[in-house]
Formats: structure tokens, sequence, C-alpha cells
């Protein structure tokens, strides 16, 4: 792989990790146009490096909710913060089951794959028109039950070309929670995969 390549891969990456357009999707993209054999033998280098930037931008920009839960998380009080902490926790589990099990298997099924590839972004694309055009209140309160149906929501996000975001998001409006503390849950419960991922 050439400093060109990984530069355009990173800029796809920085472009689109925080839109709810599919990062994982549009870098199967890249990767395609650039050639595959050539990015194989730096995979999970560039894996690692891509999920790093991601996870500073992500912790540098939600700083104070990042410290406000690890505070709540060890507080014997039942506080807000102590009980968002437990519903990020609740719902990395469904994504970190895939992610333990079937990383391997979904990598190996989509790779270079761009017509399935296409498909889930056509499916982000018609979840999110959904979510828009839904007739939702946003008054609900997050809630263990709803915390965890997101995490599901996050879990086949795995698939590379259904948008993490926009998937979290676009169920958290669904469920009738408020956009911004749905935006908030979406990016915050995203935190301890990537680093895992990268560990």
């Amino acid at each position: 792989m050439t400093l060109i390549e990984s530069l355009l891969l990173g800029v796809i990456q920085g472009l689109t990790e925080f839109l709810p357009v599919s990062s994982s999707g549009h870098i199967e993209i890249g990767q395609a146009i650039l050639g595959t054999e050539s990015l194989k033998d730096q995979e999970e280098l560039l894996s690692v490096v891509l999920h790093a930037a991601t996870a500073l931008a992500t912790i540098f920009v939600f700083r104070k909710d990042i410290l406000a839960i690890i505070i709540g998380l060890f507080s014997k009080d039942a506080t807000e913060s102590r009980k968002f902490a437990l519903f990020v926790l609740a719902s990395m589990v469904p994504a970190a089951f895939v992610g333990i099990f079937f990383d391997d298997l979904l990598h190996q099924l989509f790779e270079g794959q761009l017509i399935l590839v296409c498909a889930m972004l056509l499916l982000t694309g018609a979840l999110l028109l959904f979510a828009d055009k839904a007739k939702t209140e946003h008054t609900q309160e997050l809630t263990l039950g709803k915390a965890i149906i997101i995490g599901i929501a996050q879990a086949i996000a795995i698939l590379p070309g259904i948008s993490r975001s926009g998937a979290t998001i676009s169920t958290s409006i669904l469920l009738n929670i408020d956009k911004a503390q749905a935006a908030r849950f979406s990016f915050l419960m995203v935190i301890p995969l990537i680093l895992g991922k990268m560990a």
C-alpha cells in the first residue's frame, strides 16, 4: 500500500465516519477502486490506525460526557450518569457478540463484493428515509430495553454498507427517543467497541 492510498482511505474514513452513510461501506468501495490485493498485507494495520483516529476524535468531542459516565459508573448513588453508563454497557453486548463470533465470516462474505455493499447502502438510505418520515413524538426516555434494541441495530451495522450511526439513531428515533439524546448515545456507545477492535 502506498502513502497516497493510505491517505485516500484515511480521508474517506474521516469524511464518512460521523455521517450516517457507512464509513465501512465506503472503505470497501475505496479498496476495490484502489485494488484489494495491494491492501491485503497491511489491511489489519490500516484498520487499527483508522479506528484509532476515530476513537481519538470521538473521545475529544465527548470528553465531558465520557468523564461523567466514568464517574457515574463507579458511583454508589443511582445517578443519571451511572444509569447512562449501564445503558452504554448493555448496548455493547449484541455488537460484541457478533464481532467476536462472526466478524471474520462477514469480512470474507463482503470483501470485494461491491453489489452486496451497495445493497446495504441502499438499505441504509431506506432506513434513514423511513425514520425521517415516521411520525414520532421524540418524548420517551432511554431505558435498558431500548438500549439493548439500539445495541442490536449497532450489531447489524457491522455489515459493510449499513451505517452504524444511521442505524442506531434511526432506531432511537423510531423508539420515540429525543433526537439529541439519540445522537449522543449513538456516538458514546461505539467508543468501547472501537477500542476493543483496536486491541
